[in-house]
């Protein structure tokens, strides 16, 4: 059941006039009724749950429009009223307003002024729930309560984590890419006894190698060609706090060095300083990669990962825990009408249904850069599949195991009692899978696990560098 507003007029021709422009100009759904216990009795029922606005009349039979407005700002606090009347005495406007409406319309009122202030009026019950929201947050600052799934499929990981944060050790954070390590480090940092104290996130990946050890343990002035000033690193801004090192796999060798003296000893050297500086950090560390194989293979110091993996959580990708889906769209389509000044779009029931069923390889990230385009793209209000479909590619359900079938007919590797090279096979093969998709690189490339700008070189170059 999608948003509404609830018309209060006992006059049919204002109720269809109303109802007729929020539905042409705001694509609003309208409830009209006529009198005051009426509307009362219907608020009651709703509570809170659809009706978003309510347009009062002043003058209505039994209970005057005043009496119904201050009922309502008694009970539903939430729900903005925007009085209309035909009477021209400035007291009535003025007794409103006192009472908690939101505007006062005179009759006969432009459209445009009626549709202005509803438009504004709705933004601002967002912006304000917004806010709500925002100064919950900010008072239980990095909770496990804040992260959507803490009861749902992320439920045994924020066990995990609760465990750690009565702690100091070192916490390893694995998983997909976009599945959220950050916030669950932040999270582990706001319910430790280190909350208030600095939370400091650096992405290993993000920094020039030849500056990491300056960024990260600091510098002294003229220390090196451009050190113009002296900083402090990283490490000495987290004091007392949190360093998060996300992307801790793509760290050079000769930083993993560095990084392991500091965590041994506890203290930082900045780069041209005379003496080391004691630090007292706690350390979250992030990973998407394997660190078990990077250390094998040798591009990860084994003692190192030994340090950092003290407590290891494993995060789960968003298609292990679908039953989370339903309300990070919800929370993403809030936020981004918040940033976008929009009202948030509705969402049928089998629309849920359809996104759980899509494996989003780019887990929450994915999601909410989905929801956020689908919007954009978004006509009438109210999301659905077709939106969809014009955002998310190669779509797969749970039951696909990420596998289609690009060709029915029978594919052989042999030429002859030969083995074709793989260069031609996998010529073969893209061929097969543009086919199959009617010339569409994205998702011939995508049902091969392919990057576009890959299949796009590789066709390139066997079709003499042109397409």
């Amino acid at each position: 059941m999608e948003d509404k507003v609830l018309i209060v007029e006992d006059d049919t021709v204002q109720q269809h006039i109303l109802k007729t422009m929020l539905r042409r100009s705001l694509n609003l759904s309208s409830e009209t009724v006529g009198d005051g216990k009426t509307a009362l009795d219907i608020l009651q029922k709703d509570q809170g749950k659809h009706i978003r606005l309510v347009i009062l009349d002043l003058m209505l039979p039994v209970m005057s429009g005043l009496e119904i407005l201050q009922i309502i700002k008694q009970t539903y606090t939430d729900i903005p009223v925007i009085m209309i009347t035909g009477s021209r005495d400035t007291a009535h406007a003025s007794e409103a307003i006192h009472l908690g409406a939101v505007d006062f319309l005179t009759k006969p009122f432009q459209a445009e002024r009626l549709i202005t202030t509803v438009k504004n009026v709705l933004k601002m019950t967002v912006l304000t729930k917004e806010v709500e929201r925002l100064n919950r947050h900010n008072k239980h600052q990095y909770s496990f309560q804040n992260l959507i799934g803490h009861d749902g499929g992320l439920s045994h990981y924020v066990e995990m984590g609760k465990k750690a944060s009565i702690t100091s050790i070192p916490v390893l954070i694995t998983g997909e890419t976009g599945v959220g390590k950050e916030v669950f480090a932040q999270a582990i940092h706001g319910e430790s006894d280190r909350h208030g104290k600095p939370f400091i996130t650096v992405n290993c990946g993000a920094i020039p190698n030849q500056l990491v050890e300056s960024i990260l343990f600091g510098h002294e002035k003229g220390a090196f060609t451009g050190a113009t000033d002296k900083t402090i690193g990283k490490f000495r801004e987290a004091d007392g706090g949190t360093i998060f090192l996300d992307e801790i796999g793509e760290l050079p060798l000769d930083a993993q060095v560095k990084l392991l003296r500091v965590l041994q000893q506890k203290e930082v050297e900045p780069v041209g300083a005379a003496k080391a500086i004691p630090v007292n950090v706690r350390v979250i560390s992030a990973t998407n990669r394997n660190l078990k194989e990077e250390v094998e293979i040798g591009n990860f110091r084994e003692d190192l990962y030994f340090r950092l993996n003290v407590f290891e959580i494993d995060l789960p990708p968003l298609r292990q825990r679908r039953e989370d889906i339903p309300l990070l769209i919800r929370h993403f389509i809030d936020r981004f009408s918040v940033r976008e000044g929009v009202k948030p779009s509705q969402v049928p029931p089998d629309l849920d249904m359809f996104l759980m069923q899509h494996d989003w390889p780019g887990n929450v990230r994915d999601l909410e850069n989905a929801i956020s385009r689908a919007m954009v793209l978004d006509d009438d209000g109210v999301l659905q599949r077709e939106d969809f479909d014009r955002v998310i590619v190669g779509n797969k359900t749970p039951q696909s195991n990420n596998t289609e079938t690009l060709n029915q007919d029978h594919y052989s590797i042999f030429s002859g009692d030969d083995i074709k090279p793989m260069t031609i096979i996998e010529r073969e093969v893209m061929e097969m899978a543009l086919q199959h998709y009617n010339n569409n690189v994205t998702k011939a490339s995508k049902a091969l696990g392919m990057a576009k700008s890959t299949f796009y070189r590789k066709l390139a170059k066997d079709n003499d560098g042109s397409l």
